[in-house]
C-alpha cells in the first residue's frame, strides 16, 4: 500500500518555473517506481516523467525533455518535478503515481501500469 501527497502547483507566466513535490509513504514504497502524468481538459492523461527509484533510471516525455527534471529525496521518500521554461501547453492537472517494480516495462508510459495516484495539482501557465 502506497499513499501519495502532492503539492507545488500554481499559476505562472510563460517561461516561469515550478517545483512539484510528491511525498510517498507506505510499507512497500521502496519497491515502487514513481511517475508524473498530466491531463488537460478534454485530453487524455499523458505521461510526463518517471523515476525508477532503486535502479536510478529516469525518463521523460519528448514534450518536456530538457525543461523538466525529476529528482528525489530518499530520506523523505519524496519525488520532485522541477518544471522550467513553462509553456501554455503545459497547463494541466499533474498527478503523481506509483507502480510496482516489474509492472509494465521499465520505462512504462501508460497510466494503467500505475496502481496508486495522488490527488492531482493544477498547473496553469498564462499566455
Amino acid at each position: 500500500q502506497v499513499q501519495l501527497v502532492e503539492s507545488g502547483g500554481g499559476l505562472v507566466q510563460t517561461g516561469g518555473s515550478l517545483r512539484l513535490s510528491c511525498a510517498a509513504s507506505g510499507r512497500f514504497f521502496s519497491s515502487y517506481y514513481i511517475g508524473w502524468f498530466r491531463q488537460a481538459p478534454g485530453k487524455e492523461r499523458d505521461f510526463v516523467a518517471a523515476d525508477t527509484w532503486s535502479s536510478g533510471i529516469t525518463y521523460y516525455a519528448d514534450s518536456v525533455e530538457g525543461r523538466f527534471t525529476i529528482s528525489r529525496d530518499n530520506a523523505k521518500n519524496t519525488v520532485f518535478l522541477q518544471m522550467s521554461s513553462l509553456k501554455p501547453e503545459d497547463t494541466a492537472i499533474y498527478y503523481c503515481a506509483a507502480r510496482r517494480a516489474g509492472q509494465g516495462t521499465i520505462q512504462s508510459r501508460w497510466p494503467r501500469d500505475y496502481d496508486y495516484w495522488g490527488q492531482g495539482t493544477q498547473v496553469t501557465v498564462s499566455s
